[in-house]
């Protein structure tokens, strides 16, 4: 028989393909597809001002990459773009199945391996650091080099602070339900998932999207969600559930239903962000101590309140976030422009 390997080989898409290379990787579960190549470049000088360029006139390459045939229900991605602080390292655009999100503690982890591990930013044991503009501000993420490999990163994320405790809501087919309100890098409803009558394991995957969605459009419908500075991050981006850990040397878990019903694989390192802001001002959690946090497959952070600060009217922490990361595949994604599916499609 033919050996029609070869030939695949030489084949070269048509000129007028769009050819988009990418990098993936996950971190502690959660997928991260970095865009290396293929995307145009992005006016603005800042990344909010790329993130709305984006979002208006290219917005079909993330839907070609998040959503099907190429991606699912809960892709996750990234661009990485250049700086546009004299601080930082590199700038980095989010993006998932409703559009872009202004921070994202598993891409942080994931980007810093990725660009460490591959050579394209330099590598030093024990420890190198690597700054990103994020569009939410200025974070670091600092990798542990062992054998000129990364093992863990972790990073020390924006300003987190406590929107609201102990409020109420009346969300319809759920009846009244208690939550918290925290910023960290984005806005999270924090909510005990047993007052939902499920706990957060895999199998309940499904009701939990469903309830974390009611959950999430009934507090946008009934309260203003305001960022100090920033009007483009003024949405809240999802409902987190807490409950026990299934593991030992976990503290509780944590299930992110976010975006348009995305559920994180990992514990969500913005919303690890805002669990410490609010066990912070309850008191819980002292400046130095760690807690960990075990995601719906039983994969872990580790966060730590480092410092306390002020952010415009509120009492806000610096929170670390710890985790691991692993590449998974370099890929060649094609767009033939005849294809009537080449903007991707979604099922949930």
């Amino acid at each position: 028989m033919k050996d029609f390997r070869n030939s695949i080989k030489r084949w070269t898409p048509p000129s007028n393909w769009l050819q988009v290379n990418t990098i993936d990787a996950h971190a502690e579960g959660e997928p991260l597809r970095i865009i290396i190549s293929g995307y145009p470049d992005l006016p603005g000088e800042t990344i909010l001002a790329r993130r709305k360029y984006a979002k208006q006139h290219l917005d079909y390459i993330r839907t070609a990459l998040m959503w099907e045939p190429r991606g699912h229900a809960d892709m996750y991605g990234c661009l990485i773009t250049p700086a546009v602080t004299e601080q930082a390292d590199i700038g980095i655009l989010f993006m998932h199945n409703e559009g872009y999100s202004s921070m994202c503690g598993h891409g942080i982890i994931a980007i810093a391996k990725v660009v460490l591990d591959t050579g394209m930013m330099e590598i030093k044991e024990p420890e190198t650091t690597v700054r990103i503009d994020t569009p939410a501000g200025l974070v670091t993420a600092y990798a542990r080099i062992e054998n000129r490999k990364v093992t863990s990163v972790y990073f020390r994320n924006v300003p987190s602070f406590v929107v609201a405790l102990d409020e109420t809501i009346e969300v319809p087919d759920l009846g009244k339900i208690h939550y918290d309100l925290a910023y960290g890098g984005a806005f999270y409803a924090y909510v005990q998932a047993a007052d939902v009558g499920l706990s957060c394991a895999p199998d309940n995957q499904t009701r939990l999207i469903e309830k974390g969605m009611l959950i999430k459009r009934a507090i946008m419908k009934s309260r203003k969600i305001i960022h100090p500075f920033e009007k483009d991050l003024n949405f809240l981006y999802g409902t987190i559930f807490i409950g026990p850990p299934v593991t030992e040397d976990a503290d509780s878990r944590n299930v992110c239903v976010f975006a348009e019903g995305e559920v994180d694989r990992s514990p969500t390192g913005t919303g690890v962000s805002g669990r410490l802001a609010i066990y912070h001002a309850r008191g819980e959690v002292s400046i130095g101590e760690s807690i960990a946090i075990e995601s719906i497959i039983g994969s872990k952070f580790t966060g730590r309140v480092v410092g306390e600060t002020e952010f415009g009217p509120y009492k806000a922490i610096i929170p670390e976030v710890e985790g691991r990361a692993y590449i998974t595949g370099r890929h060649e994604f094609m767009i033939d422009p005849d294809d009537p599916l080449r903007n991707g499609f979604i099922i949930r």
